[in-house]
Formats: structure tokens, sequence, C-alpha cells
């Protein structure tokens, strides 16, 4: 951690350029693959009396959704390396784990859509999204809230706050959660989303 803090200007920028090499070499291994296998199974195993087109759909959906991962890791890790370069760690982070879900979440509709084709593959990746958006919105939500919370910085870490009715000092603000150390050595973590909206008192630091 205090390493990435550390980093200087040109490492951002090399680590940056190195994920969107990732992405690109993703793709061109998927699109490889994916030919390699379709030839494979239409072609190469029929001529030795072997048939097993019907698995082949099963087979490449398998294959979209290893590299659709990666790619949208590879994504979200370029997004990181963007943003280190004006934020600190933990803001870049937040942007990185948003650009994951939201990739992660339009990749699986665009497959399904892609697996039923046609008008019906619109339909059956709209509805996808949809459920997706909606088993997603707490979590995403969260994380949206933490971005803000990293970017606007109403508090920091070490500040004596009362936040969500709780009293305590800020111990670290995270993606999904704040966490915030009582009196009594208790340690809360606070969802993002229920610190946005509502009121943030800062108490005013002890003098020696």
């Amino acid at each position: 951690m205090a390493q990435q803090q550390q980093l200087s200007s040109s490492e951002i920028a090399k680590r940056a350029s190195a994920s969107i090499v990732r992405v690109v070499l993703y793709i061109v291994l998927y699109v490889l693959i994916f030919a390699a296998v379709h030839y494979v199974i239409s072609t190469l195993l029929p001529q030795h009396n072997i048939v097993v087109t019907d698995y082949e759909i099963y087979v490449q959906i398998l294959l979209a959704l290893l590299f659709g991962y990666l790619i949208v890791s590879g994504i979200a890790t370029f997004f990181y390396w963007a943003t280190r370069a004006k934020y600190d760690h933990p803001t870049a982070a937040a942007i990185r784990n948003v650009v994951r879900i939201v990739g992660v979440g339009a990749m699986v509709a665009a497959i399904a859509g892609g697996v039923a084709g046609g008008a019906a593959g619109v339909a059956l990746g709209g509805f996808l999204g949809i459920v997706i958006g909606f088993a997603s919105q707490q979590v995403l939500g969260q994380a949206v809230a933490g971005l803000f919370l990293l970017i606007a910085r109403p508090f920091r870490i070490g500040d004596s706050v009362v936040i969500a009715g709780e009293d305590g000092v800020v111990e670290d603000v995270a993606t999904l959660f704040t966490t915030v150390i009582k009196a009594d050595g208790t340690r809360v973590l606070i969802p993002n989303n229920t610190i946005i909206g509502g009121k943030i008192y800062l108490k005013p630091k002890q003098t020696q």
C-alpha cells in the first residue's frame, strides 16, 4: 500500500500502458482461441466421426465469460492507473471497483443477448441487465457513494466525526464502507450510501 502511494508519475503511466497492452492481448487471444475451438468442433472432429457441435455454444460461452472478465478487469485496472496520477490510492481503487462492477454486468447481459440472438437476444439482454442492476443496486450504490466521499472529502482519516449516528474517529474510507472507531474501541463499518445525504458532524480537534 505504501509503495502504491509513492509511485512516480512515469511509473504510473508505464503501468497504465501495460494494462492497455494486456487488454489488447486478451482480445487477440480470445479471437484466436474462439476460431480454433470453432474449427476443431465444427470441422476437425467430424472428420473423425466425432460430432459434438451441439456443445460448441457452451464452450464458447465459457470462453466469453473467462476472457470477458479478464478484459473488464484489465480496463478497470487501466482506469485505476489513469486516475492515480491525480488521486490517491483509495479514490482510484473506488473508481476501479465501480468500473469492474458495471463492466461485468454489461458483459453478462451482452453474452446472454448474443446467445439468444435477434429480437429475443435484445429482450433477454435487456431483461438480464435489469435483473443484474437490481441485484447489484446496493453494492453499486455503496461503491458510487464511496467514490463521491473520496473525491469530495467531507472528512479525512483521523477526523473525529459523528456520522450515521456513530461517534468516533475515522479509521478508513473504502469503496463500500467507512470505518469509524468509537471511544470504547469498537470498530463500526458504515455503508457509504447511508452517509451520502445524511448529516455529518465534524468535531473540533483537541489541542494539546
